[in-house]
């Protein structure tokens, strides 16, 4: 996107009402289970409304994941904080976290209750199973659109490998990648 579409964009976005970033997020919070909540708030923010592009949430789960704190709130505030600035960032962020507690809460109490029937640990597989498969349906979307250069991938892989395959630490492994693909990208430009 040039800078005269962003510009252009910029004060649409602004006309989000705070109650329509409060609900989407409460919805996203209530809808998603664990690592599906990125997968959820792709579909509400770019493909359902339409408040950011491809491109920009990118960019916002990329700092979400790098920056201390929860994910899905990370996002949320970054969301908020580019629709509405820092009041758009509060209501999102309270959007996301008031139904999570409730509802950790409740099921809390009820895992207490059923813990020992086994067909509550089946259930959890599934809904465990749900949440992958949702997490790798919003990667898939992203990975289309994003633009193809042989570097992007081995960046990608060696992510993937390294902390996926091989379980070292996060933060390390960023902090050795990202500027190892700053670097690149120069290059390449």
């Amino acid at each position: 996107m040039s800078t005269l579409e962003e510009s252009a964009a910029a004060p649409a976005a602004q006309n989000v009402a705070l109650w329509d970033i409060f609900t989407a997020f409460v919805r996203i919070s209530v809808m998603s289970f664990g690592g599906s909540t990125a997968a959820w708030a792709y579909r509400a923010v770019v493909e359902e409304r339409k408040w950011m592009d491809n491109d920009a949430f990118v960019a916002g789960m990329t700092l979400s994941q790098v920056m201390p704190g929860a994910n899905p709130v990370n996002v949320s505030l970054y969301v908020g904080q580019r629709l509405r600035g820092p009041l758009g960032a509060l209501v999102g962020a309270i959007g996301m976290i008031l139904p999570a507690l409730v509802v950790v809460l409740v099921l809390a109490v009820l895992y207490t209750r059923l813990s020992g029937y086994p067909l509550t640990h089946f259930l959890l597989l599934g809904i465990a199973a749900a949440g992958v498969g949702a997490t790798f349906s919003m990667g898939a979307k992203v990975a289309v659109r994003v633009e193809r250069k042989l570097l992007r991938y081995v960046f990608a892989m060696v992510a993937f490998v390294t902390v996926g395959v091989l379980h070292w630490p996060t933060v390390p492994v960023v902090l050795v990648l990202v500027p190892l693909s700053i670097i690149c990208a120069a290059m390449e430009n």
